[in-house]
């Protein structure tokens, strides 16, 4: 079983920063793909980034690419979200899960899941 944590999330202005962070414990973090998705109110999880084992491959949703960038640190077991010139529509609450095997930005084959940090930006 493998438990995550979020953090880092917060309120910030448009065009500001935010680091979120991915606390993994209880399993093999060194086999497992990490992935970043977003839950706005009243709208579906949407995935927003990913990030291979060795951290070499990244994907990214259009509406992020060149803004977001995912990373990970295997030593740590933790992965991180770098958010920058945010905008009002990134609001929502964001998740880490854990992919084992599957597609990287369909959100039904993510085997774990944290609870989520709340990212809210204002305008």
């Amino acid at each position: 079983q493998v438990q995550l944590v979020e953090s880092g999330g917060g309120l910030v202005q448009a065009g500001g920063s935010l680091r979120l962070s991915c606390a993994a414990s209880g399993g093999t973090f060194t086999s497992y793909r990490m992935g970043w998705f977003r839950q706005a109110p009243g709208k579906e999880r949407e995935f927003v980034a990913a990030i291979s084992v060795s951290g070499s491959s990244t994907y990214y949703a259009d509406s992020v690419k060149g803004r977001f960038t995912i990373s990970r640190d295997n030593a740590k077991n933790a992965a991180y979200l770098q958010m920058n010139s945010l905008k009002p529509e990134d609001t929502a609450v964001y998740y880490c899960a854990v992919l084992r095997s599957g597609t990287y930005y369909q959100k039904y084959e993510y085997d774990y899941w944290g609870q989520g940090t709340q990212v809210t930006v204002s305008s």
